[in-house]
This record gives C-alpha cells, structure tokens and sequence, in this order.
C-alpha cells in the first residue's frame, strides 16, 4: 500500500458498529486505531477488524466514498459489505 494512494476503509467495532475513514496512508492508520490513537470513535470499542478498503487516485473520491457511507442506515451498509467483499467476516483481519 502506497502512500500516495487514498484509501476509503471500514472497520468493524467489537461493539458491532462501523467506522468508515480516510487516510493516505492505511498501514500507519491502522496502527493508530490500534494503539488507541485513530478516530474517537473507535477508542474503547475494541477489538477493530479491517472489513473493507477500497484505493483511489484521489483524495476527493476517497472522501466521497466515505462520505456516502457514513450516510447508509446500518441495514444499507451490511448490504455494500456484503456486495463489496462478497460477504464479509468480522474476525478475519483484527487489527
């Protein structure tokens, strides 16, 4: 994963809940989000699993993708991971 790509990610919460982000560089965001230190929303709600990310060319598609998700109702986004990864699992890649 370059640094010079920009990524629109999810994450599964432990709680159950979605995080949808961006970043420029998802290896040391990521590692944030471990450590405590990634969004404010994601603190306490471990364990994290990555469940979807998609690279873009730009930074404006990667903020409108997340932009749009963050607008789903939680059935709406369950259905574009479904369709997005072909069915997704929450324990796969914990962070």
């Amino acid at each position: 994963m370059e640094t010079n790509n920009h990524f629109f990610y999810v994450l599964t919460c432990g709680d159950g809940s979605f995080y949808g982000g961006y970043t420029n560089n998802l290896n040391r965001r990521l590692k944030l989000h471990k450590e405590g230190k990634g969004a404010k929303y994601t603190r306490g709600r471990g364990p994290l699993s990555l469940t979807f990310f998609k690279t873009y060319d730009n930074q404006s598609d990667a903020l409108k993708a997340e932009y749009q998700f963050k607008q789903l109702t939680r059935k709406k986004k369950i259905e574009f991971l479904l369709r997005e990864t072909g069915g997704y699992d929450v324990a796969a890649e914990e962070l």
